[in-house]
């Protein structure tokens, strides 16, 4: 049995190295047959020679959408195992060993608990401790990782190309509609860049703006500048 790795990346020059290395790390100890797809959305940098650079298959994608970038690598991985994790996402041998035993024991998907990077601000730490235990409650996956079987994937029609954010509260939820949906104890380390980029007032207020306006305001890329805007230095990790 296959497991693909699918990362979306745009401009991830500086963090896709890392990320492809933990993966690499985690498939030699999984033991199983692994593919590594980057998915390239319309980057301007040496994210794709990055990717070659570390033997991961390059699919460029010109949609600067996230849910279209790993819809086009899905589409060119072989697996019957799908495992998304995005550019600036660590994972271990036990996270990546868990999902495939999940899998391997009937969950149709799933998700992990989730980590951040760095040096938070106070409001930064605040929030990672509020839905952080919010989305496990919940049982949704986090956005920087979720797995699926290939059956499942196609079965829900894969990620919604309709959302420019919150596509992972709409997979999950077609995931848990279709079958059992697992969320693992295991952990995967993500960048807290935006959480050190972004003052309290922008991103609490883009998080409080698509609370009350969705589901329009995740219809469209205006008003996303944390998602799509210019990538602001990050003083702790340089990414």
């Amino acid at each position: 049995m296959t497991v693909s790795f699918i990362v979306p990346a745009h401009n991830e020059e500086q963090l896709l190295g890392r990320t492809l290395n933990a993966i690499a790390v985690a498939s030699r100890a999984l033991g199983e047959r692994t593919q590594v797809i980057v998915a390239d959305d319309a980057s301007t940098d040496r994210t794709a020679a990055v990717a070659r650079e570390h033997d991961a298959f390059v699919v460029s994608v010109n949609r600067r959408q996230i849910a279209a970038a790993r819809n086009a690598g899905a589409s060119a991985a072989t697996g019957e195992m799908l495992v998304f994790v995005d550019a600036d996402t660590i994972v271990d041998a036990a996270v990546v060993r868990a999902a495939v035993e999940a899998m391997r024991g009937g969950a149709v998907g799933g998700g992990s608990t989730v980590r951040f990077d760095g040096r938070l601000p106070l409001y930064g730490r605040v929030l990672a401790a509020v839905t952080v235990p919010l989305y496990r409650a919940i049982r949704l996956a986090s956005p920087c990782f979720l797995f699926c079987t290939r059956d499942a994937f196609r079965a829900t029609g894969g990620w919604d190309e309709r959302l420019f954010a919150a596509e992972e509260i709409a997979m999950s939820q077609a995931l848990r509609r279709y079958g059992r949906f697992a969320i693992l104890r295991d952990s995967v380390t993500t960048s807290g860049r935006k959480l050190r980029t972004y003052s309290a007032r922008e991103l609490l207020g883009t998080l409080l703006r698509l609370t009350l306006s969705a589901p329009a305001s995740v219809r469209t890329r205006d008003g996303l500048d944390v998602w799509y805007g210019e990538r602001r230095p990050d003083p702790d990790s340089g990414g």
